[in-house]
């Protein structure tokens, strides 16, 4: 097999996780794009490792180590990710302001400030309809 066949399919798979990469702003999306950079670069090392001459068969063994490399980073993108949905209901990169503790929100400090002083103690919410608080249907 001529060496141009699957160069010119890596340089498309690149592309197209380039594409995804940059252009998306779901977290999942710009996942698959960075698997698809992996995986143009894992076809060109097994390309070029199998041409004859090649000492030692270092693509194919590459391959096995970028293999590993993915998996490992798809592990903790994916928690991150499940993170983020679970904390702000969505997985969109550019609304999340932050990953961290609730140190970013002047008024979750403030609340909890409040209740470790005993003021300021948090009551529940009233019930929408006097209806809802008796539990009598209309």
């Amino acid at each position: 097999m001529h060496l141009h066949y699957p160069a010119a399919l890596a340089a498309l798979l690149a592309g197209i996780g380039l594409y995804g990469v940059l252009a998306r702003r779901n977290a999942v999306l710009v996942l698959i794009g960075v698997e698809l950079v992996l995986n143009a670069a894992n076809l060109l090392l097994v390309t070029v490792g199998s041409q004859p001459g090649s000492p030692l068969a270092t693509g194919p063994v590459l391959t096995l180590f970028v293999i590993t490399v993915a998996a490992a980073e798809v592990c903790i993108a994916l928690a991150i990710v499940l993170v983020m949905f679970r904390r702000f209901g969505h997985v969109d990169l550019t609304a999340v302001p932050d990953l961290g503790d609730d140190h970013g929100d002047d008024d979750d400090r403030d609340d909890h400030d409040d209740a470790r002083d005993g003021a300021g103690a948090v009551t529940p919410a009233a019930p929408a309809s006097p209806t809802a608080a008796t539990g009598a249907r209309p």
